[in-house]
């Protein structure tokens, strides 16, 4: 039987990983996901996301993922909290260009965002799995087809958090996970693969994270 607003989901997960479809106050700007040129898919109230019976799907000691736009945290902070999860801490997603600089194409009303936040919730006393205690907070990736996540995100997960593991308005199916989403592709034919800092690698291009974030403040 499928809990009740996740049609094909049965079980009890350790790890979830949701990135909700936010609704942003500015509808018909380029970026907004709505744009009627550009429609790239429906999005809901906060009022709809924090209906999500998102800890039906829990275990009793769980984690949650949970991506977070910078404008929309307090909002993200509250409904994770509703959901029955204490935030913990976030790993930030840092958006770079190919040579590694910031990628500037990002939108704010304040202030232009390279980055984007993965919200970390615990449900009970779990904590994460041994390399998590080594794992740094923060993706150095490129920006790919709008929406799209760093692949290293599934990676992070499956080092530092226990499974079963599934993905809400999952883009991707990834091998070893449950999904639920009708945007969902095929994770080997369809996503570009780009190589990417995870924080578990030691050097990227040869160059250490030190040596990287002295050239972007160079």
């Amino acid at each position: 039987m499928s809990v009740n607003g996740f049609e094909g989901l049965t079980g009890r997960y350790g790890a979830i990983l949701i990135d909700p479809p936010w609704r942003f106050a500015n509808r018909t700007g380029k970026m907004a996901p709505e744009h009627k040129r550009l429609h790239r898919y429906p999005t809901m109230s906060f009022e709809e996301i924090a209906a999500l019976p998102v800890v039906e799907l829990a275990k009793a000691k769980s984690h949650l993922y949970m991506w977070c736009p910078n404008a929309l945290l307090l909002e993200a902070l509250q409904i994770m909290k509703g959901w029955g999860f204490a935030y913990k801490t976030n790993i930030v997603w840092y958006k770079v260009r190919k040579d590694g600089g910031p990628d500037g194409r990002g939108v704010g009303f304040y202030f232009r965002n390279v980055t984007e936040l993965l919200l970390f919730g615990t449900r009970g006393k779990l904590r994460t799995l041994r390399p998590g205690r080594r794992q740094v907070n923060i993706i150095l990736s490129r920006k790919q087809e709008h929406s799209w996540k760093p692949n290293e995100t599934y990676e992070i997960i499956e080092a530092c958090s226990p499974g079963p593991y599934v993905e809400l308005f999952a883009r991707q199916r990834r091998t070893g996970w449950e999904w639920w989403g009708d945007q969902a592709e095929t994770y080997e034919d369809n996503r570009p693969l780009i190589p990417m800092y995870n924080g578990h690698v030691a050097k990227q291009n040869g160059k250490t994270p030190e040596m990287l974030f002295q050239e972007l403040g160079s």
